[in-house]
Order: structure tokens, then sequence, then C-alpha cells
């Protein structure tokens, strides 16, 4: 589907038009060598498939900014004084870009949308307005909000957490910024609300009540829960696991973790995950195991795509471009029955040394392209049909007989033994990892 591009009162992107597909043989850095939206791949467009997504925060708040120096690009619309003013510059810069890149949705945190206010009601009463021009834009552009959050992690008052943090009056500034979140989310027709726990872990087990904590984390979410099922959310609840920084130790470390802990506070049935690459990097896992867990458990609910540096042990937030990594993704994603709500948000932000206007095209062209190319490589996998036999065949002795006894909870261990002993010393069966690997690269090779 193609969208107009948005025209405010402030053309931010001069020179750059509408990102357009020429496919693999330009040479054009602002167009689209892989991503149709409008290819059908396996009776779904590429843009139904993808469902890419502009992150608000990265994109128009940072200014490339670092642990060790200040911002290095200084956008013209966060110039002024008055922050509400810059709030609404900011979303038509916003918006002009989502419009140019042509994508389907965008996510923000409530601190990205509207200014933090002197006081409660304050901060309610600009994300408000910042929300009715929202709703504005989303009609004009048919740009939709794939997932609204709250962030409670940078202010201060977040130090030592936000729902489990051990002062109460804490807690309840956390649940007055989810409440305001959730609101804004349902009243913008958004798809998933995502709870991202930034600073929800422990910097210091000998000070901390982690039992009380995970308790605390649990009764918050599930407050949060009913209260946006009460005002009329439909859609999806994400958590967003990450394994530290900024704690020692998050509570949502990885996928199996929160997938256990929402099964401890019976929130499996409302909540799904929202799995970012750089945190399964984080954690010691690869982008494909954590989409695996959670496919495993019924719960991929969402994609962060971004990627890590190997050699950094923080979140770099790159953007993806890792073609195998994509692939492997895709096919999980695919073989789990596509995204329902979800989609692919790019949680990723320039470096600080790309300060060029085109660079926030072309790197979001980058990501757009790379998952596009592993859309087509995963599906050509799923149809070759050669990697699923491959998987199939080495649990084929559970597909009857003894091994089906076995699953279906029929055996005892004596039962065990008894058949160990029938059977004598099993055969080797190969692998087969290494024709694995070889059919993924020719997947990816033969795509275009």
């Amino acid at each position: 589907m193609k969208r107009d591009v948005f025209k405010g009162d402030t053309e931010y992107f001069k020179g750059i038009g509408q990102i357009a597909y020429e496919g693999h043989e330009s040479d054009n850095p602002l167009a689209f060598k892989a991503y149709d939206p409008d290819r059908v791949v396996s009776g779904k467009t590429m843009e139904e498939h993808l469902r890419f997504a502009v992150c608000y925060w990265h994109t128009f708040c940072s200014g490339g900014h670092d642990p060790f120096g200040p911002e290095t690009r200084q956008h013209a619309w966060l110039k002024g004084s008055d922050p509400v003013a810059i709030a609404m510059n900011k979303m038509d810069a916003a918006f002009e870009l989502f419009t140019k890149l042509n994508v389907p949705f965008y996510c923000f945190h409530d601190r990205d949308l509207a200014p933090q206010g002197a006081t409660v009601a304050e901060s309610e009463k600009n994300l408000q307005t910042l929300v009715e021009a929202a709703k504005v834009r989303q009609k004009e552009t048919n740009v939709n909000l794939l997932w609204g959050t709250a962030n409670a992690f940078t202010d201060p008052r977040y130090m030592n957490g936000a729902s489990t943090n051990p002062n109460f009056d804490v807690v309840a500034h956390a649940g007055a910024q989810v409440k305001a979140a959730l609101d804004a989310t349902v009243e913008l027709g958004g798809q998933n609300y995502v709870f991202w726990g930034g600073r929800e872990g422990y910097i210091c087990l000998f000070n901390s009540n982690t039992k009380r904590e995970l308790e605390h984390m649990g009764q918050f979410l599930t407050m949060a829960r009913d209260y946006g099922r009460s005002i009329g959310f439909e859609g999806t609840f994400l958590i967003e696991p990450k394994p530290m920084e900024p704690t020692k130790h998050q509570y949502d470390f990885d996928a199996q973790t929160v997938i256990g802990f929402l099964r401890e506070h019976n929130l499996q049935d409302d909540f799904k995950l929202n799995i970012e690459a750089n945190h399964a990097t984080l954690a010691g896992h690869t982008f494909a195991h954590e989409l695996q867990m959670c496919a495993d458990a019924s719960m991929l609910g969402s994609i962060d795509a971004n990627r890590g540096d190997y050699q950094n042990g923080w979140d770099t937030d790159q953007f993806p471009v890792d073609l195998y990594d994509c692939m492997q993704a895709m096919l999980v994603v695919l073989e789990d029955g596509g995204f329902k709500n979800g989609g692919l948000n790019f949680d990723a932000k320039l470096r600080r040394e790309s300060t060029d206007i085109e660079d926030f095209f072309i790197s979001h062209i980058g990501g757009m392209d790379s998952f596009a190319r592993g859309l087509l490589a995963a599906d050509k996998l799923i149809q070759d049909g050669r990697l699923s036999g491959l998987t199939s065949a080495r649990y084929e002795s559970f597909d009857g007989g003894k091994g089906q006894a076995f699953e279906s909870g029929e055996l005892s261990l004596s039962d065990l033994r008894d058949h160990a002993a029938h059977v004598g010393e099993p055969a080797q069966i190969s692998g087969k990892q290494e024709l694995v690997e070889n059919l993924m690269n020719d997947a990816l090779m033969s795509v275009s």
C-alpha cells in the first residue's frame, strides 16, 4: 500500500522523496532493493508479513550522545523553548519520515510523544494534547500505532525500579504513568502494549527483597492487564526481556525466564513477548533462540528489530543487516503462523558518526531490505521442505510404537528399562548440521 507523504508546516527531510522499490540491480542508496511492499509471498504481501514500524525514541529524540560525549546531530524539530510546541514539531517530523519510508506502523514511549509535566495531572494533559494530534495524523496518513509503552526508567524517581521499587510512592507514580500510556494506546488504536522493565531488577542482592519485588511486579502487571481490558483494550500485552544494563540482574532476563514468570502469575493468556535481537545477545543467546522459545510456548508476540555488537557488552541498538539472523528470525515467525498483532519495530539508532539527514533513510532501508531478503529465504526453505524433513526425521522414533506411548504418558520408568534391554545399543543417527547450514546458505544466495 502506498501512503501519501505527510506535509506539515515545515519539511524536515528536504530533498528526499518517498522511498520506492527499484529492485536488486539499483545502485540508488535511497531505494529499496528487496522490500517491495506489494509483492506477494505465500499468500500475503511483504507489508502484511513484515509489519514494519519506526520507533519514536532513537529516531526523533536521540541526537547521537553516548557515555563519552554529547549529541552530534542537532535536530531542527527539537529547537525552541516550549516543550509542547517542540513535541508537535517532532510529531510532524516523525510522520514525514514514516510516510516517506511508507511504513504502516510506529511505536512510542509516553515521554517520547509528550513532555513530562511538573505534576501527574500536567503530564497527563500534555500526553492527551499530543494524542489528539497523533489521531489526526494517523487518519491523514494511514500510519498506525503498533504499540505504546511508558518510560518508567529514565526519571530519577525510578533509580531503584518502577513496579519493583522498595518505595510504594514510586510504584504509585509508575501506575499513574502506565494508566495514562494505556489510555493513549487505546485511544490511538494501538494493537499492543509493551512493558519494558528498564530498571526492574537489582543492583545489590543483599539489600534487596527479591521475592517481594517479583510478587509486586506480578501484582502490578495484573492490575495493568485488568485496567486495560476494562477500557476496551483488545490487543496483546507484551513483555520485552532484557538480561542486564542498567541493573546487575533484570527480573525479565530472557524469554524462558519471562515465560515462567507469566505462568506463575497466571498472565499467560493475555501476555506474549516482544523479543529484541540485541537483548538476546546480552543474555548469551541467539536472536532465533529467543524467538523459538516464545514460539514453543505460544507466546511470540512482536520483535524489536536491531542487532548488537559482539565485541561490546552493552545495548548498541544497531540497525539489522545480518541476513543470516533475519532469515532465521523470519523462519521462526513463519513457522509460528506469522505475526498476529505484532511486527518488526526498528528499535535501532544511527551511529554517532552518521550525521547526514539521508542517513535516517539509508539505515531504515538497509533494515527493511534485510528482513525482506530474510522473508524470501525463509519462505524458500519452508516451500522446499528439506529442512523440515530433516528435523522430522530426527524424531520419527516418537511417531509410533513405544516412542509415541512415551510421549502420551503411557510408559513407566520400568518400561523404559525393559525397552532398552530389548533393543540393545541404539544406532547412531547423524544430526546433519552442516547440511542444514548449507541449505540456509543456498536459500539466502538464491533470493532476489
